[in-house]
């Protein structure tokens, strides 16, 4: 089994470079950090992809587990329509990087101090980890989730900075989450995904 999996990593990352694939693995260890120590902690609730399966969840009852892997799926048919395979490829990694972090954190007690009294420093300390985080990842030409490809797709499409696009995919998710979350906590919502957006951008084009 271990062979398998080895073999399949090789072939996913070949002619990929090794300072590409550690880059990526960096920005996975930070996006995944801050959220796990920040956001989960705190309650500060998210924009876009994941923003949108606490929202289906909320209203129509429906299960994380069954919800997040379609609207993902939605997303990267888009993007591999308008961004190509070599995206969708590098995403993978980055992806599965992502997801193999939390694993590791989830590993360890919390490592930060509970800022769940504090929400405004919660916010953004989340949205700095996050931006900085998803902006190595994106930059490598990858993404870390449905979210990711679903605003570059935006970008691409309208010639739009990818700051705008995900301010609009997560400005939309918030408004629409008015319904049931209060408008004290999605204010800082908002201020974390302000500052996460303009940090991807700022990294992507640095």
């Amino acid at each position: 089994m271990k062979r398998m999996i080895s073999a399949s990593v090789r072939r996913l990352t070949e002619g990929m470079s090794r300072k590409r694939v550690a880059l990526i693995m960096v920005g996975a260890a930070i996006c995944s950090f801050g959220i796990h120590n920040i956001h989960q902690r705190t309650g500060i609730t998210e924009g876009g992809v994941i923003g949108l399966m606490l929202l289906i969840e909320n209203w129509f009852g429906a299960s994380p587990a069954a919800v997040t892997p379609i609207l993902d799926i939605i997303c990267y048919l888009l993007a591999f329509r308008y961004l190509g395979g070599r995206f969708l490829r590098i995403s993978l990694v980055s992806t599965l990087s992502v997801s193999l972090f939390y694993k590791i954190w989830e590993l360890f007690p919390p490592m930060l101090p509970d800022l769940s009294r504090y929400p405004l420093p919660a916010a953004v300390l989340g949205g700095i980890f996050v931006g900085v985080g998803v902006g190595i990842i994106v930059r490598q030409g990858g993404s870390s989730g449905g979210d990711d490809a679903l605003a570059l797709t935006i970008s691409r499409m309208t010639h739009c900075r990818l700051s705008f696009a995900y301010l609009f995919t997560d400005f939309t998710v918030l408004g629409l989450s008015l319904t049931y979350i209060p408008l004290k906590r999605i204010v800082f919502s908002v201020i974390t995904v302000t500052i996460s957006s303009f940090l991807i951008d700022r990294i992507q084009n640095a």
